[in-house]
């Protein structure tokens, strides 16, 4: 919505009452841009930035730095704003970014005119020279590539169609920019379609596509943080989770069904979710469109009787930290059995765990992770590097000990 509001035609009062370093990222370098952002009661004002003025810019002195700090997300959205824009930018990063891949992104973007410097990593210089046409991506490596196209794609003067190959995983994530997109006013026309015997989505933002601001926007309450105080649910007393959009097209709502099918009871109430404790059994469960859910499952599946298999969780490996390796060694300081068998992530239930030591990774979903295991170990639990979760929840441990979880801060 950010991103959005940045370039639309007219302001934008966007209803979100909550923040993070990842928002605040976004904030950052939607300033950078010319827009101006600022805080209200209620969320954010957004008044958009002057293309004139980026175009005018184009050439003299310095590039515009745009700091994504840990956000992969605005990384991803900006980059091909940045290239469709006409200005001259340089864009950086913090932690892992600078790790997490570009490709192919980068190079679909060169071989449409945009001039990139950087190896397809950052730090990146960035200019202008982008021209609409057909874009061709792989399905399985980030859907945020695919995003941050659609974004793009109504400030060019010709049409945009990006093709995504399947397997199109993460889907659901793309559907949340069409809906956005459509706030603002722009039709994404999807189809299936084939290709030398291959099957693909196809994405077209017809030209002459214009962003203008409906005015007012609310943003829904976020299934993928909800998706932790559901599983503590599953291990405790039970939890209801208020705001939620039970019909959203949010991926992470599927978290729901995951903790049914391990045993869990659920229900469902207006804009109300609630989870209680029951016989919980391991599972196979199918992750390739919702790898963000892994963390709190498993921490689930940690405590059920018997064996559950998170099956295609690869792009696990290209998150804030290897999270198909940090989440088991999380849970293992914790003295659960886990392990990896190529793309899956394996846990074996026990009764119990004993708590531990546990290293964060500085990865926010580890450590919520980790909180919400110890919540129902035998013993206590240290989680190092704690903080990170303000990345995407600042208020986590507020929420934690208001649910009646016992946390104290140590330094060192």
């Amino acid at each position: 919505m950010l991103v959005l509001a940045s370039l639309a035609e007219g302001r934008s009062d966007i209803d979100c009452a909550t923040s993070s370093r990842d928002i605040d990222a976004t904030v950052t370098c939607a300033r950078a841009l010319g827009a101006k952002v600022a805080r209200t009661r209620l969320g954010f004002r957004v008044s958009p930035l002057a293309r004139d003025a980026v175009r005018a810019a184009t050439g003299t002195g310095s590039p515009t730095t745009l700091d994504c700090g840990e956000s992969g997300s605005t990384l991803r959205f900006l980059l091909p704003v940045a290239c469709a824009l006409g200005g001259s930018y340089r864009m950086v990063g913090a932690g892992r970014l600078a790790e997490r891949p570009l490709s192919p992104l980068w190079e679909q973007l060169v071989a449409h005119g945009a001039r990139l410097e950087g190896g397809g990593r950052l730090p990146a210089l960035v200019s202008g020279g982008l021209a609409g046409g057909e874009f061709r991506l792989p399905g399985d490596v980030s859907s945020q590539y695919v995003s941050g196209l659609l974004m793009a794609a109504p400030l060019l003067d010709e049409g945009v169609c990006v093709l995504v190959e399947d397997p199109f995983e993460s889907r659901s994530y793309v559907d949340m920019t069409i809906q956005a997109l459509s706030a603002f006013g722009v039709r994404v026309l999807s189809q299936r379609v084939e290709e030398g015997g291959h099957a693909l989505t196809s994405l077209r933002v017809p030209a002459g596509s214009r962003l203008r601001s409906p005015g007012t926007l609310a943003v829904e309450g976020d299934w993928s943080n909800a998706a932790f105080w559901l599983a503590a649910g599953a291990l405790g007393g039970g939890t209801c989770v208020r705001g939620l959009d039970l019909g959203s097209c949010q991926g992470d709502r599927a978290v729901l069904a995951a903790l049914a099918a391990m045993g869990a009871r659920i229900r469902r109430a207006g804009s109300e979710a609630c989870c209680s404790h029951d016989a919980l059994l391991g599972r196979t469960v199918g992750v390739a469109d919702i790898p963000d859910l892994v963390p709190p499952l498993a921490a689930v599946a940690a405590y059920a009787t018997g064996e559950t298999r998170f099956a295609g969780a690869g792009r696990l490996r290209l998150k804030e930290s290897d999270r198909l390796e940090s989440v088991g060694d999380a849970l293992r300081s914790m003295g659960a059995r886990v392990r990896t068998e190529g793309d899956n992530l394996v846990v074996e239930g026990a009764p119990a765990l004993r708590g531990g030591v546990v290293e964060s990774h500085n990865d926010h979903r580890i450590a919520m992770m980790a909180a919400v295991a110890a919540s129902a170990a035998e013993g206590p639990t240290t989680i190092r590097g704690a903080e990170c979760v303000s990345k995407s929840y600042p208020g986590f441990w507020e929420d934690f000990a208001a649910l009646g979880g016992v946390a104290e801060k140590r330094e060192g």
